[in-house]
């Protein structure tokens, strides 16, 4: 019997597990993402510490956070866009989300759906990611 290698996933998902609408929403992705395409990582349940290339802990429960197999971190809309891509099922959302001027809207609804859900004290999305 040979080890096989374990695929990389191609993407990394940052959550807040203790926001019910953030973990409902993730528990849908999570059903259809039956390949494992994508590593779901509860920010609750393992905090992540700011090393240089990614937002801290206060920075990721603030916003939603998607890092790419390339490494390259996206945040908001953009990180939702590349999320719905990979997931069966949302393909063609993300296709949609990609068209001209979209990130923008989307950016703009995800804003105001952040000035209604409680967020920690102080977090700012730091250097390491990008909204859109």
């Amino acid at each position: 019997m040979t080890d096989q290698p374990t695929p990389s996933p191609a993407a990394t998902v940052y959550y807040d597990g203790g926001c019910p609408i953030c973990s409902r929403e993730i528990a849908l992705y999570r059903r259809r993402d039956v390949e494992g395409q994508i590593r779901w990582h509860d920010l609750r349940a393992e905090p992540i510490a700011a090393n240089g290339d990614g937002p801290g802990q206060e920075a990721a429960l603030a916003r939603f956070h998607l890092r790419r197999a390339d490494g390259v971190w996206l945040s908001g809309a953009a990180a939702f866009a590349a999320l719905w891509s990979i997931v069966p099922g949302f393909k063609t959302v993300g296709m949609l989300a990609r068209l001209p001027g979209m990130l923008w809207v989307l950016e703009l609804a995800y804003r105001g759906f952040l000035r209604v859900r409680p967020q920690p004290a102080g977090a700012v999305c730091s250097d390491g990611c990008r909204s859109a």
